[in-house]
């Protein structure tokens, strides 16, 4: 008995050496509120159009992934430190991002819009800003784009869309200045009569995904990414959160 015993457990552990390693889980790194890309829905669960792309991509890719979600700010520090492995959350390709983090090719064009009280009719374009107190989301493209040409009077940095909305609807700021499909889809719903935008789009800038230095992933995600162009995925999801195909 004892003898076969043994043999079992020999058997048992050469089929655990030479079985395959299993695959590590992703770590997927996402913004807490950045609607309508990425936002708690009724449920309790993390929805939206980044959400659902990168379930789409990792789908064709073949991996599993676990959703961390964290204030936007320490996402691609989390990246450059190994922590997390993908980062989605409207990242701006920017040049100096490039120098730390790689970034897939781009999956949504956007720019940045200005958002004002209803009432407001001082403030109609970014020259207007001037003296103005400003609020926008920090560690963003957003946060360059206001120092340096807003001439605002202060610029008011919230780690999240709720708390520079907030302070803009309680009279806090004169203005928010922040990316357009998140100041648009909050002035059509949270802020529907509260708040309007103004002016014209500011800075196209194009999102991407974002990976630590050399990371494997990312051509894989691109091909991914074109798949799910080619076989219509993409705009399916993107007319179900934006109400309108890519490039209307």
């Amino acid at each position: 008995m004892k003898r076969l015993i043994q043999i079992a457990l020999g058997l048992a552990l050469v089929a655990a050496l030479c079985a395959p390693a299993m695959a590590k889980k992703l770590v997927v790194a996402h913004d807490t509120n950045f609607k309508p890309f990425e936002f708690k829905g009724e449920d309790g669960k993390y929805t939206g159009f980044d959400i659902e792309l990168w379930q789409a991509v990792a789908k064709i890719v073949g991996v599993e992934y676990e959703l961390q979600p964290m204030d936007f700010n320490g996402i691609i520090p989390g990246l450059q430190t190994g922590n997390i492995d993908v980062g989605i959350a409207g990242i701006t390709i920017k040049a100096e991002r490039q120098q730390v983090i790689d970034f897939s090719d781009p999956y949504y064009d956007s720019g940045l819009m200005i958002l004002v009280r209803e009432g407001d009719t001082a403030i109609k374009s970014v020259e207007d800003l001037k003296g103005k107190i400003v609020a926008t989301k920090t560690a963003t493209s957003s946060v360059d784009f206001v120092k340096a040409c807003a001439s605002a009077k202060e610029v008011k940095l919230f780690p999240n869309n709720d708390g520079m909305f907030f302070e803009l609807m309680s009279g806090g700021a004169d203005a928010v200045v922040f990316d357009m499909p998140v100041v648009k889809e909050f002035a059509m719903t949270a802020g529907k009569g509260k708040v309007k935008t103004v002016g014209p789009l500011y800075q196209g800038q194009s999102y991407g995904i974002g990976f630590p230095k050399g990371s494997p992933l990312v051509a894989k995600v691109n091909e991914a990414l074109k798949k799910a162009k080619a076989d219509g995925t993409y705009e399916k999801l993107y007319i179900k959160w934006f109400g309108y195909a890519p490039g209307k």
